[in-house]
């Protein structure tokens, strides 16, 4: 008899996988996009380090293009997520640590995150003035 009322409470995959927003689900995705955005990077960065062994003029050209407009959007993106990703990061082993600082979960994310795009704005700002 235990048994069948398990099964009743047990959520459906349905349940599992539906979005219930709130601050934590925000957060949980943030973390795992920027952390994504950041090893995409890496494994970018790896590559062009390796171009760099067949000469100086493949080596340039690749960081032409890096320099020009249509990647600046990503050189926004990657400040934002190496930001946010360390400063949530940060927030993660505080509250594993410190169990009494999980009252302040929200407010130590609302403020990593507002941290990651104000420095994210003088990014963009940069660039702009940079022309």
């Amino acid at each position: 008899m235990k048994q069948r009322a398990a099964l009743r409470t047990a959520p459906s995959l349905r349940d599992t996988l539906s979005y219930r927003g709130g601050v934590g689900q925000w957060a949980w995705l943030l973390h795992r996009l920027s952390g994504l955005g950041v090893l995409l990077f890496l494994v970018l960065h790896v590559l062009d380090i390796f171009l760099a062994s067949f000469g100086p003029e493949v080596f340039n050209k690749l960081l032409f293009l890096y320099h020009s407009w249509i990647f600046r959007p990503f050189i926004v993106l990657l400040v934002f997520g190496v930001l946010y990703h360390a400063l949530n990061g940060l927030r993660l082993v505080i509250v594993d640590f410190w169990p009494a600082a999980n009252v302040y979960q929200k407010p130590m994310w609302v403020g990593a995150t507002i941290v990651s795009l104000v420095v994210t704005l003088i990014t963009i700002a940069a660039f702009f003035w940079e022309g």
